[in-house]
């Protein structure tokens, strides 16, 4: 099986959750190492590189988890983060790479393996749920139409890529200066296919204060 690399993104300074929501405390535990013992644990998982805000809390981090290859200060936007963590990944060992948001820490085992299963198979895969909602194309305040729902789902992460497919999708971007909304559009710009996996609902980003309560009360199910 090819090495599977997992790029965990945690550089965020959590505007709208006032202050950097991958450390604040869920049941006691940073949301950040929620995040990290899922794929520390996972028998897929070769090596995690994670990327933080700043340096200080790396070295404490390194002596916790095993998978932890390296630590890298991210950049400015959230796919410079991405890049800089891509980049420590060793190309000739190189085979599959996962991308994760940390502030997304109930990320299940089964999640996982179906996207690292359906990236090994096809290059790329994403775990997204159907929306449930009606959803309506909206400019100023008008409804221009209504979209057809069931072909529309919201994306989570990990997202994983074949590692030469998304470097060159990282690479493209960074040379036109484009930035996309996760690491899939990059992929999709360049005519590639991505596959989509089922997600799980509990599979929540903590982006509001309510979210950490929220996700207390799925680890009570």
């Amino acid at each position: 099986m090819k090495k599977v690399s997992v790029v965990i993104v945690a550089a965020g300074e959590g505007e709208r959750f006032g202050a950097p929501k991958q450390f604040s405390l869920l049941k006691g535990k940073p949301v950040l190492d929620w995040s990290l013992e899922k794929f520390e644990n996972h028998e897929s998982v070769d090596e995690i590189i994670l990327v933080l805000k700043d340096d200080e809390r790396g070295e404490k981090i390194l002596t916790q988890y095993k998978k932890i290859a390296s630590v890298v200060k991210g950049g400015k936007k959230r796919q410079d983060s991405v890049l800089e963590g891509f980049n420590l990944i060793d190309p000739p060992k190189a085979g599959i790479v996962l991308v994760h948001d940390a502030a997304r820490p109930l990320v299940d085992a089964g999640l996982i393996s179906r996207v690292i299963k359906v990236t090994l198979e096809k290059g790329a895969a994403i775990p997204a749920l159907p929306v449930e909602d009606t959803v309506k194309e909206v400019a100023e305040q008008e409804v221009l139409k209504t979209l057809e729902r069931k072909r529309l789902f919201r994306v989570q992460t990990p997202q994983g890529f074949f590692y030469s497919v998304l470097k060159e999708a990282l690479e493209k971007a960074q040379q036109e200066n484009y930035y996309g909304t996760d690491e899939a559009a990059l992929v999709e710009r360049m005519g590639k296919r991505v596959y989509v996996v089922q997600g799980n609902p509990k599979n929540i980003k903590i982006t509001v204060p309510e979210d950490i309560k929220l996700a207390e009360v799925f680890l009570e199910d």
